[in-house]
């Protein structure tokens, strides 16, 4: 389907800072991971948060017509062809961490899947956009607005970071120091993003 496939990558090649991808290879580097095993994880984190921009861009939700400057995916290709591309970018991403090639063992798939998979569904990514949509115009206290930054943003890029060290051979005092790392970034990166959503144009 020549039509999706351009969706697909005019959603993941158009650009952005590849925060996700940086913090999966830094975590790995730290935990000693060999860095080919880290492109599987890398790419696998950018196509879920690819995804999630396209879905949030459509009407039905922010209804944004510019991302990174350029039209946004449902204003190029349709409603349709965006829904469905974001769809097929979510499961290439879990296609991507489960190869049949033997270069990564059943037991650090598995790994890899369940954190990406919960930091994306209604715990993580997908829960804290809901809790946004729900939240329009009514003020948050500190304690639900932080509890949204987890999931909508926080989550994942927790994620990234803990599926990076995961690759490697990390002692658990490090992991848990990746883990409190990731975490706080998640939440650092959510209130700049909000202030820029205030103070920069388009």
């Amino acid at each position: 389907p020549q039509r999706l496939h351009e969706a697909m990558r005019y959603a993941v090649l158009g650009g952005g800072k590849r925060v996700r991808p940086l913090l999966a290879f830094a975590a790995g580097e730290a935990a000693g991971a060999a860095p080919e095993r880290l492109d599987a994880v890398a790419c696998a984190v950018e196509l879920i948060h690819a995804y999630s921009l396209v879905h949030d861009d459509m009407p039905c939700m922010d209804n944004d017509i510019l991302r990174r400057g350029k039209p946004t995916v449902h204003v190029v290709f349709g409603e349709a062809q965006a829904m469905l591309a974001g769809d097929a970018m979510q499961c290439l991403a879990f296609e991507i961490l489960t190869p049949d090639d033997g270069s990564m063992t059943p037991l650090l798939q598995a790994r890899l899947v369940a954190v990406l998979a919960r930091s994306s569904g209604h715990d993580g990514m997908a829960g804290g956009q809901a809790i946004d949509l729900a939240s329009i115009g009514q003020p948050l206290d500190e304690a639900s607005l932080r509890d949204m930054h987890r999931r909508k943003t926080g989550a994942l890029l927790q994620a990234s970071v803990m599926m990076g060290a995961a690759c490697g051979r990390p002692s658990a005092r490090s992991l848990a120091a990746l883990s409190d790392y990731g975490a706080a970034i998640g939440l650092a990166f959510q209130v700049v993003d909000d202030i820029l959503d205030v103070t920069q144009d388009a």
